[in-house]
This record gives structure tokens, sequence and C-alpha cells, in this order.
């Protein structure tokens, strides 16, 4: 993933990224690749202490899920379904990369949409975004990781 330059625009870092090869080759598809650049930009203006403490301890269960979407997603593209946001989720719970506190709250309140579960991809968003999410597994543990690490 290509840093952002000091003082560089979005525009310009968002051109950069969506043409850079590495990119390119991870993320074929100019949707998700598009998101992963505008989830890289956002990350640059989070202070280092929001990613002081990350976690990889999410379920197998949650990088399935995702991996299913992605592969879904691929194949017949998003549609109208999710946005940047969510669609990085789904390649950082895929590719298991670390996720910081904001995240996991982020998934746990992603619950809210639970009755929209078991769409099936065909047919909405519902069971897509869910899966995107990390699914049943994925939102259980961020609810009881969130729970965890306010404790401390």
């Amino acid at each position: 993933m290509p840093k952002v330059n000091p003082n560089e625009s979005h525009e310009n870092y968002m051109a950069r990224c969506n043409s850079d090869s590495e990119m390119n080759s991870k993320y074929p598809s100019q949707t998700e690749r598009s998101a992963m650049c505008h989830y890289y930009w956002k990350r640059k203006e989070m202070n280092a202490e929001d990613f002081a403490e990350s976690y990889t301890d999410y379920p197998k269960g949650a990088s399935n899920n995702a991996k299913r979407a992605l592969e879904w997603a691929d194949k017949h593209g998003w549609g109208s379904c999710g946005g940047p946001v969510g669609k990085a989720r789904a390649n950082q719970l895929a590719n298991r990369e670390p996720i910081s506190r904001e995240t996991i709250a982020r998934m746990s309140s992603f619950r809210r949409h639970q009755q929209n579960k078991d769409v099936p991809y065909s047919e909405g968003c519902g069971g897509l975004m869910w899966d995107a999410w990390g699914g049943e597994s994925g939102i259980s543990w961020a609810t009881n990781k969130l729970k965890e690490i306010d404790k401390k």
C-alpha cells in the first residue's frame, strides 16, 4: 500500500493508490481497491494511539465469512451494497490484519443489522454485508472483546 505523502491531497493520493501495481494485484476489483485506498487515507488522520493496541485474536470464522463475501463480490460485484468502510473491513478480516479498538467497536455496533443477516447474497445486501463484517462469529467476538478491552 502506498504511503500518504505529507501535504498530499486526497485526490492525488487516491489516483496514485488506485494505480499502484501492488494494490492492483492485491485488489483487482476497482471498487475494492478504491475502498482500501480510502481506508488508508482515513487511517493517516488517526493518532498513533488509535493503533497502539491492535488485535488479531478474532475467530477464523470471521475471516472465513469475510472471504466468502469478498469472493462473491469479485464474481458478482457489490452492487449497491456497502460503502468503503465495510469493504475495507472485509479485506482486513479476510487478510487477518490487526484491528484497533475503534474498529472492534464498529464491528460490535453492526449487530443492529442482524435482522437482515439471512438475506441471500443474490437477493439483497443483508447477508453479504453481515458476512463482510465477520458474520455472527465476528460480531459476537467484537462485542465480547470490546467489553474486555474497556474493563482494563
